[in-house]
Formats: C-alpha cells, structure tokens, sequence
C-alpha cells in the first residue's frame, strides 16, 4: 500500500498546496511554473533595498463573498453524483430545517454539515471530490454579494495583495478564488491516503482553524504591512482576524460579530436584495 504523503506542518501551510499534491518547481524567467496539480500561482519576490511591505486585504469566503456555503454545496453535489449516499441529506435536515424557519442557529447547521461531510469523505477518491469542486464552482461562481464582489475588484485595481481565509476544503476555495484574483487562500486541507483517497483527517487542523495566527504568518512571509489593512468577515469565527486589521469591516453580521463591532466601532455594511447600506 501506498504510504501516507506527508508535509512539515509549516510548508504546507505556506506553500499553501491542495490536498495530496506534490511539487516541483522550474524558473521560468518572471515566474515560478508548478508541475503537478497545485493551483497556487506567485511570482518571486525581488529584493530591493527599498523595498516596501505591500498592503493587503483579507477576506472570509462562505456568507461573506459567496451568498451560501461552498462546504454545503459541495456535499449537496457528492450526494446528487452519488458518491455519498442519499440517505445522508437526512443527517443535517433537521438542523437545515430549525436554520430556515429562524429555530435554530446556522452555526448549528453548518457544524452539522461539516460532521456528516468529514465523517463520509473517509474512502472518497481524490478525484471524485475534485471533479465535485470544480461542478460547484462552474455552477455557481457567480452567486456573490455584490458588495464583496465589488470591494475585491477595487482592491485588486489599488495593489492590495488579497488573502481568503475559509474553512471550507481549499481544493474548492482555489477554484473559486483564483477566478477573483485572491494572491493566497487558506482552507481545510483534507488528508490523503493509499490509492489517493481521503482518510477523514483534516491536515494540520490546530494552525489552519487559527485565523488570526494564518493572518499573522502570510504578513510575516509575503511582506505585508498592517496598516491600511482591511479584513471582512461576517461571523463571530472572523473575529479573531477582524482584530487584526486597521479597518475591520462586519458584512452581513450574525448577532455575535454585530455586538462585537457595536462595542468596538467597526463598520457594519447589510447588503438585502439589491440594496447595500451602513449600519
């Protein structure tokens, strides 16, 4: 049997790679050409002596840029191609349910989602999540709040260099980030065994779940400076990132994240239907 491919914590969370990828790099003049399947694309860093840190932007992926969850969708897509089981809908329906008649919390049903998601990607050919990845994203990359959407392209157009940060499998967030021109993205990377199938291990959860510490560790490497900074987030699980930033902007809050930026001065941004204002 084919052994477990493994990765000092560090390099996989700064080469930021997809699950079970291996790499190997070639200069190619002004930039790096990655064999193998990594999706992360950078340029090398030139040294100057006057060379100054870059201001960045970091922004939360699920409710904040995507009007949904790409954790949910992806295992609403395993199930519809019948790698999960039908059956397995029924695990989280009565959380889905108490979350849409406003009985219950979407933290609860999200950490649902994630349970059951973890539990059956145990067996999964890499392949198969791959291909339910990128049906997910082709299907609904469009489905953004305009608000972020927007916000992203500005600061792209100003020089910010732009940061995802997400708990959802980064084997997904690379595809959707890399059509919005995200420099790095940080996700769940979901550990791969013999015969390239999933074991059910989340990669180095305890660094990947610390937001503010991921945030922490992409200045400290890719030269960011802090001020002018600007983080969004939408939950009280951004907090910790939002803290961070000179300019913490609270989009489309849950009522923690809202309280929080009520003590703390933070801008609250509600974008309902076609309407976008402050709070």
């Amino acid at each position: 049997m084919a052994p477990i491919r493994k990765k000092s914590a560090l390099a996989k969370i700064d080469g930021m790679q997809g699950v079970g990828e291996e790499r190997t790099e070639q200069y190619k003049g002004p930039s790096f050409v990655n064999k193998g399947r990594s999706l992360e694309h950078r340029s090398p860093q030139r040294s100057s002596p006057r060379f100054s840190p870059k201001r960045f932007a970091v922004f939360d992926v699920d409710g904040t840029l995507f009007r949904s969850s790409l954790l949910i969708e992806l295992a609403e897509e395993l199930i519809d191609s019948g790698v999960f089981e039908e059956s397995i809908r029924d695990s989280y329906a009565k959380e889905k349910e108490a979350w849409q008649n406003r009985q219950g919390s979407y933290h609860d049903y999200i950490s649902k989602v994630v349970e059951v998601f973890v539990k059956n990607i145990r067996g999964v050919k890499f392949d198969a999540l791959k291909y339910a990845g990128e049906h997910v994203v082709g299907r609904f990359h469009d489905r953004m709040y305009t608000y972020t959407r927007d916000l992203v392209k500005e600061l792209e157009a100003k020089g910010y260099y732009l940061l995802a940060v997400s708990h959802s499998p980064k084997l997904v967030l690379d595809e959707f980030c890399k059509r919005l021109g995200f420099n790095k993205v940080y996700g769940h990377i979901y550990q791969v065994g013999p015969e390239d199938r999933f074991t059910g291990e989340v990669e180095d959860l305890h660094l990947i779940s610390n937001k503010a510490n991921i945030v922490k560790r992409a200045a400290e490497k890719e030269g960011l400076t802090f001020k002018d900074s600007i983080g969004v987030g939408d939950t009280e699980g951004d907090i910790p990132f939002l803290e961070l930033v000179e300019k913490p902007i609270c989009f489309n809050p849950s009522m923690e994240l809202y309280r929080w930026a009520k003590r703390t001065g933070a801008e609250v941004v509600v974008e309902r239907k076609d309407v976008v204002y402050k709070v």
